[in-house]
């Protein structure tokens, strides 16, 4: 069980590193689009370096007027 948790812990890291290769925490956009990319691409962790390039996108309804 805790090699386990030792390969969550790896394979997190190695996703948060590539999302700082592809420049996701300086220049992402401040909206849910921009959170939920980071966040898969934490995710998705090694799968980024064998091309996964996963990209959320999301749009909110607008308020009525």
């Amino acid at each position: 069980m805790r090699i386990v948790g030792i390969l969550v812990v790896i394979w997190v890291v190695i996703g948060a590193v590539a999302a700082g290769q592809r420049g996701y925490y300086g220049s992402s956009a401040q909206n849910c689009a921009g959170a939920a990319t980071i966040a898969v691409t934490i995710v998705a962790g090694p799968l980024n370096y064998l091309g996964v390039n996963p990209n959320i996108k999301c749009e909110l309804p607008q308020p009525s007027s």
